[in-house]
């Protein structure tokens, strides 16, 4: 179909773009002139008149607010960090604000950024004990809480009207999130962090629950995940290998160091899951994952592999060591298991050097085990 609905041909649309391309274009812009294009297309399809106002009202918004986030993240993005989540209405001096302080202080202090909802109770005592220069506000506009909280510099916060734009940066920006007792938007957060990386939509991640002294909120919540959920099959057995529950904020800390210690990252490519690691696993671990983990794998093996040639758009990952197979993209509580087995198998001098790497937030790893590339000019 040669006709947009619009009156405009697409060979009118291409010429158009073509034309606007060539006016803004320089070399800065030339390595994402494909992408650019496809979305000026998008643009202009939207002029056909088939969307009402509040439609487009929504689609222009949405845009702005991913690019003002996208864009405050990326002078950091060789940090790794983590989301700190938990009850607005935490005062200062109880003990789970105390503790998300403590929390984030120990969060920086091994290297790493915080980022919260940039409200009061719990989000605040995650910035607070950040400090400004190690944390972001990723703030929803609500009507009852005027403005984000004293512990963020204005260059790292965004603001969003809409949640889902924001959980959008969430899960792109962050490596892992601790929950602290909360309501709702606490259990959201929890539950929604959870579905994503079972149905890897996000990348395998830490996901860490903290009971603070004398408070028994997630040990409580695990109860009813054990007995409702695990209980009447409505999660997998190995499902609840996708957190961790602890009141010890020093253990919360080494389990997500741990976990980034030797695994850096995943991608699918032609149909394979690409790990990528911060060391070389040796053939004996190979082994061991083929022996444990078969029950994942499609066809063939688990195996030591090259960076592939669709990862050049990721060129800081060349020097990450890889195993490739074909995974069954339903198991995800048994590939974090695979991640832990991974983790445990470092010699005592790898575990010395640690992660050697700095994150990659270039895309959304996970998203797109088909064709990334596929749709480019459909509807």
């Amino acid at each position: 179909m040669n006709d947009t609905s619009n009156g405009l041909t697409n060979a009118a649309l291409d010429e158009a773009i073509n034309h606007l391309m060539e006016s803004i274009e320089d070399g800065k812009r030339a390595e994402h002139r494909d992408l650019t294009r496809r979305m000026l297309r998008t643009v202009l399809k939207i002029q056909s008149g088939e969307l009402d106002r509040l439609d487009m009202k929504i689609m222009e918004r949405s845009l702005r607010e991913l690019y003002k986030g996208f864009k405050t993240f990326k002078p950091w993005r060789d940090r790794r960090k983590f989301a700190i989540f938990g009850s607005a209405r935490s005062k200062p001096g109880s003990p789970e604000y105390e503790a998300a302080v403590t929390c984030a202080e120990k969060l920086v202090k091994a290297g790493h950024m915080v980022v919260t909802g940039a409200g009061p109770g719990i989000m605040q005592a995650g910035n607070q004990g950040a400090g400004p220069e190690n944390s972001f506000g990723v703030n929803i506009t609500l009507p009852f809480e005027a403005s984000a909280n004293p512990y963020i510099d204005k260059d790292k916060l965004v603001d969003f009207k809409y949640f889902f734009t924001r959980k959008v940066v969430f899960v792109k920006e962050v490596d892992g999130i601790i929950l602290f007792p909360g309501g709702f938007g606490t259990q959201d957060e929890c539950f929604e962090a959870l579905t994503l990386i079972q149905t890897g939509k996000a990348e395998p991640q830490p996901v860490v629950m903290i009971d603070p002294p004398g408070s028994t909120y997630w040990r409580d919540w695990d109860r009813y995940v054990q007995f409702e959920l695990l209980g009447r099959g409505l999660i997998s057995p190995n499902d609840v290998h996708l957190f961790k529950i602890t009141s010890d904020i020093d253990k919360a800390i080494e389990h997500i160091d741990r976990f980034y210690g030797n695994f850096h990252s995943i991608r699918y490519v032609d149909g394979r899951l690409v790990m990528r690691l911060q060391h070389q696993p040796s053939a004996q671990t190979i082994e061991l994952l083929n022996e444990e983990f078969t029950d994942i794998v499609v066809e063939g093996r688990i195996e030591s592999c090259e960076m592939y040639a669709r990862e050049s758009d990721e060129p800081q990952t060349a020097d990450l060591h890889r195993i490739s197979f074909k995974f069954n993209q339903r198991h995800l509580g048994r590939l974090r298991m695979m991640i832990d087995v991974l983790n445990a198998s470092l010699t005592e001098d790898q575990r010395r050097t640690g992660a050697q790497f700095p994150p990659v937030h270039g895309v959304i790893p996970g998203m797109y085990p088909g064709n990334e590339d596929a749709d480019e000019n459909g509807d």
